[in-house]
């Protein structure tokens, strides 16, 4: 009703009547209480803790104190601007992240999850730890759709983990592989999750640009992932499935093949230039042409309402999320917060950048526990991407740093959401399976400070740099794996471990003169492993 006034007025010098400043609290109150409801009492808490901050922070003293902030002051800016409750993160839950959950919703009701779960088992289920690798494979194909840890376990895991239990494999175990392989999904191009986009609003940068400087790392992540089940499978002499029960390759792409053809519209709009917006429209036009095309899956009238449906419910938290964002945005953006967070962080790490990023990562994960993924980049990205700016890291890196450890909460003790939803499927302790995913996860939390360090990992710079950048950090992450697990072709001793373990650091840093050796190293272990195997009886 009041659309044009509020477009033309101009923000802190128009007085606001009694009226607006009503509408103002209500549409606040609202907010705060949408979150509870949706998200849960932590983020809650948060949001109250910095407008308390906001409205008290004058009364305080030292380096956090800041000028006084008056009621209409403090409605006009929250409500009335687009730096506050209606900002960037709730435009990116009304837009982008409502069409891509609608997009994934949809190719599941088509039939689209259960031929990427047939795919996964065609390609890894006759394999040592098959079922675990089906895990693996199939939650990062539909995590790459959800863009959720938690709805990627629930979905996925509802069939992975009870399938590895019914096979022999400890409980923790199973729920702990579908909880690292899920995570992965938020990181995985070309969908990855909210958080990206809203990365992509708030810094600037293009979101294909950001999905092509991700694809790697998130590879290297799911290798990490899946070499570790392949060791701890061979160690647990966990069985493979029967090929016999398995479909073939050819089989599955025969009957599900036209599911890549929404995942093929995505990448083509995404480099044609066109925004994510689009890209997610072509998709789910793509997602419903081809469920015509499958008897019994037709996306009617009925099936869209279903559909819809759904949708605004999967909606509600991350909408919860988002706007709880916007209100933490807005005090941090009168209070100067974000500034004095960064000499903080100064003060702290002595200025030193590789100390900077470690508590930069902690705090991360910290903002994350119990939280969606977007609010917990959001506030990284409000509160310590300026510190991290200001050592002078590139904007990319830094901030797919921030959004990789704020992906990384998920399964991180003792708040981790998506272990706790693990655990009902694997009636499981949800704190023994963050520790078992940490661990089967733990070499790919070193990924984000290699591509800091090394930008040919996100695809920038020369051939020969992103060439050596790859091959020399994948090969450090392989030994990272096998010292975390104690196991190359054959158990390591605890030097062994050791040696691999240092050697895999230092070919992390992909700086040859340190990499090469340590290559040489890693090398001489495994091969002495492989030799101690061969003199042992069978």
């Amino acid at each position: 009703m009041h659309a044009d006034a509020i477009a033309q007025r101009i923000t802190l010098l128009d007085p606001l009547g009694v009226p607006d400043q009503a509408a103002a609290i209500a549409v606040i109150v609202l907010a705060i209480e949408a979150t509870r409801r949706a998200v849960g009492l932590g983020l809650t808490l948060i949001v109250l803790l910095f407008i308390a901050y906001n409205l008290g922070g004058h009364l305080l003293g030292g380096a956090l104190a800041h000028g006084e902030i008056g009621r209409e002051h403090f409605l006009d800016i929250m409500v009335f601007t687009t730096d506050g409750l209606f900002g960037v993160p709730l435009r990116v839950a009304a837009t982008y992240a409502f069409l891509f959950v609608l997009f994934g919703t949809a190719l599941a009701r088509s039939g689209g999850a259960d031929f990427f779960f047939d795919l996964a088992s065609a390609i890894s289920g006759g394999a040592v730890g098959g079922p675990a690798k089906i895990a693996v494979v199939s939650s990062g194909l539909y995590g790459t759709i959800s863009g959720s840890p938690t709805s990627d376990v629930v979905t996925t895991g509802a069939v992975t983990i009870p399938l590895m239990k019914r096979l022999g494999y400890p409980p923790v175990f199973a729920a702990a592989v579908e909880v690292a392989a899920s995570t992965g999904g938020s990181l995985l191009p070309p969908v990855m999750g909210a958080a990206a986009f809203i990365m992509s609003e708030y810094t600037g940068i293009a979101y294909i640009e950001i999905a092509i400087a991700a694809l790697v790392p998130a590879l290297l992540y799911y290798a990490a992932v899946y070499l570790a089940v392949q060791l701890r499978s061979h160690r647990l002499g966990l069985a493979a499935l029967d090929r016999d029960t398995l479909p073939g390759v050819g089989a599955v792409l025969r009957r599900g093949g036209v599911f890549v053809i929404p995942l093929v519209a995505i990448t083509w709009a995404l480099l044609e230039g066109y925004t994510p917006t689009y890209a997610a429209l072509y998709a789910l036009a793509a997602v419903l042409i081809v469920s015509w095309f499958r008897p019994g899956q037709r996306i009617g009238p009925r099936a869209a309402f279903d559909i819809l449906s759904e949708t605004s419910l999967r909606m509600v938290a991350v909408t919860g999320a988002c706007a709880a964002a916007g209100l933490v945005i807005g005090g941090i953006t009168m209070t100067g917060l974000a500034s004095k967070l960064g000499s903080l962080i100064f003060m702290l790490a002595a200025s030193d950048p590789f100390w900077s990023l470690l508590l930069a990562a902690a705090m991360t994960i910290v903002l994350g526990m119990g939280m969606p993924t977007p609010s917990a980049y959001i506030l990284a990205a409000v509160l310590i991407g300026p510190a991290l700016g200001s050592l002078g890291y590139e904007t990319l890196g830094a901030h797919l740093f921030l959004l990789y450890f704020a992906v990384m909460s998920a399964l991180t003790p003792p708040v981790a959401v998506a272990a706790y939803a693990a655990s009902a499927i694997a009636d499981a302790s949800p704190l023994g399976i963050a520790t078992a995913a940490v661990r089967l996860a733990l070499p790919a939390f070193l990924v984000p400070f290699a591509f800091v360090h090394s930008p040919g990992l996100l695809l920038q710079g020369s051939v020969m740099d992103i060439v050596w950048s790859v091959v020399v950090i994948t090969a450090g992450l392989a030994a990272l794996v096998a010292a975390s697990e104690g196991v190359g072709r054959r158990p390591l001793a605890p030097v062994q471990r050791g040696l691999l373990a240092g050697a895999g650091l230092a070919m992390m840093t992909a700086y040859w003169p340190v990499a090469l050796p340590a290559a040489a190293v890693a090398a001489l272990v495994l091969r002495g492993s492989s030799a101690d195997s061969r003199t042992e009886p069978a």
